[in-house]
C-alpha cells in the first residue's frame, strides 16, 4: 500500500531532527509520496531542501499563494518564475483566490491567478488551486481558461455537492483532507456522491488535522486517517482507497 499526500507544507518544520522524525512516521504509515506546494519566495528554498533530502518521496510545486499576493506581487512572481527555471516541479501551486482574510487584493489575486495558469499551460503542468470564500470567482476564471491543457487539483475542497460536480466536470480532481473526518463538515456526503476516480488525498500539514488528532499540529503521516475515513464512507478497503487515489496522483503529476 502506498499513500500519496498531494498537498503538505511539511517543510515548515525547520528543526532537522524533528523533520527527520516526521518523515519517518510518514514512511511507517505508508505515506511514501509527498507533494510540496509553495506559498511565497521565502518557502522556495525550504521545499528544495526537503526534495534534495528525500528525492524518492518529496516532489516540488511552485506558485504564489493568494494570501501572499500583495502590492509587491509582481516581484514575488518574478522570483518564483526564476526558480521554476532551475527547479524540477510537478505543478504550479498553490495558486488561486482567498477572500476570507482580505478582499481588498481581489484584483491583484485575479491577475496573479491568470498569469500562473499561463505558466502551467506553457509548461504543460497541472495547477493546484487554493480557494476560500471565493468559489464563484475561481470558477469564473477556470471557465474562461478552460482548454485541453487546463487541469489539476481543487485543494482542500469543502464545498457543496453541486460545486464538487462543477469541478469534476472541468476535469479537476478534489483534494480531500482532514475536514472529511469532522462530524459536522458535511464533506462525507460529498465523498459519497463523487467517484473515487475524481479524488486525491491530502493533509495540508500543519493545518486541518484529522480526527483523532484534531486540535494539534497536522503531519503527513496522519493521511492514513483521511484514507480510512474515505474507505469507511465508500465501504471499501483502505488499500483500495490508497491504490486509486495514488494512481490519480500519478495521472495528475505525471509521476
Amino acid at each position: 500500500m502506498i499513500l500519496t499526500d498531494t498537498h503538505t507544507h511539511q517543510y515548515y518544520e525547520k528543526d532537522a531532527e524533528k523533520l527527520k522524525e516526521l518523515m519517518q512516521r510518514c514512511l511507517d504509515n505508508k505515506v511514501e509520496r509527498l507533494f510540496l506546494p509553495n506559498v511565497d519566495s521565502e518557502s522556495i528554498s525550504l521545499i528544495q531542501n526537503l526534495v534534495k533530502e528525500y528525492p524518492e518521496n518529496c516532489f516540488a510545486m511552485l506558485g504564489l499563494h493568494p494570501c501572499d499576493v500583495k502590492v509587491n506581487y509582481r516581484e514575488e512572481l518574478d522570483t518564483i518564475s526564476a526558480a521554476i527555471a532551475s527547479t524540477k516541479i510537478y505543478a504550479i501551486g498553490e495558486i488561486g483566490i482567498d477572500l476570507y482574510w482580505d478582499t481588498t487584493t481581489l484584483e491583484f489575486q485575479k491577475k496573479a491567478f491568470y498569469e500562473q495558469i499561463g505558466w502551467a499551460k506553457d509548461l504543460d503542468l497541472p495547477i493546484v488551486i487554493h480557494c476560500r470564500e471565493a468559489f464563484d470567482e475561481v470558477y469564473e476564471i477556470l471557465l474562461a481558461e478552460k482548454d485541453e491543457k487546463l487541469r489539476g487539483i481543487f485543494h482542500c475542497f469543502s464545498g457543496t455537492i453541486e460545486q464538487a460536480k462543477k469541478i469534476v466536470d472541468l476535469g479537476f480532481y478534489l483534494g480531500i483532507g482532514g475536514v472529511v473526518t469532522y462530524k459536522k463538515s458535511g464533506l462525507d456526503k460529498v465523498v459519497e456522491e463523487i467517484s473515487l476516480n475524481n479524488i486525491v488525498l491530502e493533509t495540508d500539514t500543519p493545518y486541518l488535522t484529522p480526527v483523532p488528532y484534531r486540535g494539534k499540529p497536522n503531519e503527513s503521516s496522519y493521511l492514513i486517517y483521511v484514507a480510512q475515513k474515505i474507505a469507511d464512507i465508500k465501504q471499501i478497503s483502505i488499500e483500495e482507497v490508497a491504490a486509486i487515489t495514488t494512481e490519480n496522483s500519478k495521472i495528475i503529476f505525471n509521476t
